[in-house]
């Protein structure tokens, strides 16, 4: 079969699509994919094609529509006050989700045209969607978190017509920002104008949406959707190894285990204060820090090794996670999925989009805590740090990493699911 997967975002968004790829190209069948251009070497590394699709996803995290505050990590009314004219902010957001719209549209048009399954996620699924629709071939969608209509998330139980109706408004909303550039994408693609949202056509196709977390998170889901529709199958990774793992793995033995510290590709506004910070913490507390720069490697002096802290560009979260007394990051759905795994407290320091809603399922579970990054202060620090390496939390950690799925348990039965979509095409 001919599938292509088309994914936006980072990394943590583009390498679950990229370990999928990989195991639909080992079952025989032609693979194409399309990634930001950031990440085109990173796809091509693993032995994947790879074409370049939209903005440049790192530069979209630190451009001028994402500096905070913002609608992304925008939680309390004086946040929303600041983000000052609304017309600007609107016209802001508005350039912003639908930048290299057209774009993307003919890149996969073309890599669609005679394919038999097309996969995306939800960053620009609207694109993918009118796409895939012009084309009569079917469209699935991974997401990392329960993006769609459900009352599992909600702090409060309501009832399901309450929140259907808010997702749809909200959803609808989302619609007027990018409706001129989805509109002129339909009319060149020869589709009718639309009457309704992307979201209600594209769950009105019946697109299947792999939900690529665990059960755990959320346990009443299963209630709510239809697992033939919205299965929940747990994280997808590539488990890839670093350049630095060797040398990681002697400065763990050479000590107690440390804490792990890392924000992925989350911008930090000022690495090096918070290199202070977790230094100054974990000196208190008598524990070590490997701390990882991630994308913030570049203003930071990676080479930095003392008995106390090392700091590093990257590391294997699998390898390296479960010799940590506990995990510290930014709460995104993979990497809490591998601290998880590795039965390791975790603390969420979060940024911006879904990532609290991470956090309450870690602080639920009973493994760990969370707090907004830039709230976190010395004192705040010390106070969540005790808190997770307290014992009672370990045992909790190591208790539920027996209830997660092996990643290569969840891209197989993706695959398997994926190939079932398209033979009934």
């Amino acid at each position: 079969m001919r599938v292509v997967v088309a994914i936006h975002g980072t990394r943590g968004d583009v390498e679950p699509c990229a370990a999928l790829a990989l195991e639909m190209q080992r079952r025989g069948h032609d693979v194409s994919t399309a990634v930001p251009p950031n990440l085109v070497g990173f796809v091509e590394s693993v032995g994947l094609p790879a074409v370049s699709y939209g903005p440049d996803s790192q530069q979209q995290l630190r451009g001028d529509v994402f500096e905070r505050p913002d609608a992304l990590t925008a939680a309390t009314p004086s946040d929303w006050l600041r983000l000052g004219n609304p017309l600007d902010a609107l016209r802001k957001a508005r350039a912003a989700a639908t930048r290299g719209w057209e774009e993307m549209s003919r890149t996969l048009s073309s890599l669609a045209a005679g394919a038999d399954l097309v996969v995306t996620g939800t960053a620009y699924q609207e694109i993918a969607g009118n796409v895939t629709e012009a084309l009569g071939i079917p469209l699935a969608e991974v997401h990392y978190f329960p993006v769609r209509a459900n009352t599992s998330v909600m702090p409060v139980r309501l009832p399901t017509r309450v929140v259907g109706g808010a997702y749809a408004a909200g959803e609808w909303m989302h619609w007027q920002l990018l409706r001129p550039a989805e509109s002129r994408q339909r009319h060149l693609l020869g589709l009718p104008p639309a009457t309704s949202r992307p979201v209600a056509r594209i769950v009105g196709r019946g697109s299947v949406e792999l939900q690529a977390y665990d059960p755990v998170f959320f346990p009443t889901l299963a209630q709510e959707w239809s697992p033939r529709r919205r299965p929940v199958i747990g994280s997808m990774t590539l488990q890839l190894p670093t350049a630095v793992d060797g040398d990681v793995e002697s400065w763990i033995a050479s000590g107690a285990p440390p804490v792990y510290f890392g924000f992925g590709s989350m911008p930090v506004d000022d690495f090096t204060a918070t290199v202070s910070l977790i230094g100054e913490a974990c000196a208190t507390l008598g524990v070590r820090a490997l701390i990882c720069a991630g994308s913030s490697a570049s203003e930071a002096t990676t080479t930095t090794t003392t008995d106390a802290v090392k700091i590093v560009a990257a590391v294997n979260h699998a390898t390296v996670f479960p010799r940590c007394r506990a995990v510290v990051h930014h709460g995104g759905a993979g990497t809490t999925a591998a601290g998880l795994r590795a039965g390791v407290p975790t603390l969420v320091l979060w940024v911006a989009a879904e990532q609290p809603l991470w956090g309450k399922q870690v602080e639920r579970l009973g493994v760990g805590t969370y707090r907004r990054l830039s709230a976190t202060t010395g004192e705040t620090l010390l106070t969540d740090l005790r808190m997770v390496l307290a014992d009672n939390t370990s045992e909790r950690a190591t208790a539920l990493a027996q209830q997660m799925t092996p990643p290569s348990d969840s891209v197989a039965t993706a695959a398997s699911l994926l190939e079932g979509v398209a033979r009934g095409r």
